[in-house]
């Protein structure tokens, strides 16, 4: 068993954030299978027999309480997981999968791989681009995208859905194998 963990904060006035970039790979996830929902106070758990997928709900710097409770519930360990999430060190669309490393400069993955005890996590970063010189960095995350980049990241996100597809399905070389073939893009 496997899951797809997509970082973001819940709520209508994030829903078009680029901190929500994990969240929107999920969205086109969930049209893929016949989930079943589970809603707790920290997530909401989609369960299908290809894997499981996690929504924090728990806001972003503190996803890694969502993450560690999946973990509890379900016989995964941190390597089964596929973190997905928004990078500003990435140019806007860039997709970046990892078996592992540290948290950059995201607050979410800090917060994951906290709460797991372990930098072995896999994950899929979509990358969002920097802000301008001298603008706030979670100002920055905490907005939509400019009007150019709209298309740019759905397409990303797109990508990111069939990789963490491949993911749930096959595994992590399987989904590494298929980023290869994608091309760095």
């Amino acid at each position: 068993m496997r899951a797809v963990v997509g970082l973001g904060n819940p709520g209508p006035a994030y829903a078009a954030t680029r901190h929500n970039a994990g969240f929107w790979v999920l969205a086109r996830l969930i049209g893929r299978a016949r989930w079943r929902k589970q809603r707790y106070p920290w997530g909401e758990i989609y369960r299908a027999e290809e894997g499981l997928l996690l929504r924090p709900l728990t806001f972003m710097n503190r996803a890694g309480e969502a993450a560690r409770e999946l973990l509890r519930r379900f016989p995964l360990s941190p390597a089964d997981l596929l973190v997905v999430y928004d990078d500003v060190d990435l140019p806007v669309g860039e997709l970046r999968l990892r078996r592992r490393g540290g948290p950059g400069t995201h607050n979410g993955m800090r917060s994951v791989l906290a709460a797991l005890g372990s930098e072995e996590v896999p994950r899929l970063r979509i990358g969002v681009g920097a802000p301008s010189p001298g603008t706030d960095l979670s100002r920055y995350v905490l907005s939509p995208p400019a009007p150019e980049e709209v298309s740019v990241l759905a397409e990303a996100a797109d990508r990111a859905a069939q990789l963490a597809w491949v993911f749930l399905r096959e595994g992590l070389e399987a989904a590494l194998d298929e980023y290869s073939r994608q091309g760095r893009v």
